[in-house]
């Protein structure tokens, strides 16, 4: 019998708090292991609800959701954070992949869907809302001046392809029978994106800090 996905939140907003409580403790395969408004003691909130996956708010008081990845990346690796925000803020969500979350999704998304995310980050993958990817596409196209001509920051035609579908609504199963490779494929490709969108973000920090 595999065992349920143990999954903390950290949410300031009560009503989407309890709602995400009992959507994931609602529902098989899941557990709700902790549920909290703030990111104060955060260690030992991490340390005793032991979550495989944490759904994180970008915006919360005194410690900001973006400065906790940072932290339980730096501590616990293995963990899995997805990233939630009600914003489509450019800056802020190169922040938090930059941060290390392993995904970001806008909290105006449907409960499976949010369901599906956390699978997805479980297994391995990096899920990627159409918004995030439609960005993420913008941001290599118009490119910046300030990121080199690097292999490493540019995406390849099958992470563009990728990308393109996952804007376009595919599910990651779809996008695979469309580009006839498997969804594992499909997983690892997104992943390399997440890497190269840290690269990217690194490189513009670096390039303000010398202006």
């Amino acid at each position: 019998m595999e065992k349920d996905i143990s999954v903390s939140i950290f949410e300031d907003n009560y009503l989407l708090r309890d709602g995400y409580f009992q959507l994931i403790n609602g529902m098989p395969g899941f557990t709700c292991v902790g549920a909290y408004d703030n990111a104060t003691d955060l260690l030992f909130k991490i340390r005793r609800s032991k979550p495989d996956v944490i759904l994180m708010d970008i915006d919360m008081p005194g410690i900001s959701g973006i400065e906790a990845v940072g932290i339980i990346k730096q501590n616990f690796p293995d963990i899995h954070i997805i990233m939630q925000t009600v914003f489509e803020d450019d800056d802020k969500i190169f922040r938090a992949i930059q941060a290390g979350a392993d995904g970001y999704i806008l909290k105006k998304i449907a409960p499976t869907k949010i369901l599906e995310a956390i699978t997805e980050v479980y297994s391995g993958g990096a899920p990627m809302t159409p918004i995030i990817a439609g960005k993420t596409l913008k941001l290599f196209r118009i490119g910046l001046k300030s990121v080199p001509d690097n292999n490493q920051t540019q995406l390849n035609e099958r992470q563009t392809e990728i990308l393109e579908s996952i804007v376009n609504g595919l599910s990651y199963k779809l996008i695979a029978e469309k580009l006839f490779i498997s969804v594992e494929t499909v997983r690892y490709h997104v992943k390399n994106i997440y890497e190269i969108l840290q690269v990217h973000s690194r490189f513009e920090l670096i390039n303000k800090q010398h202006k």
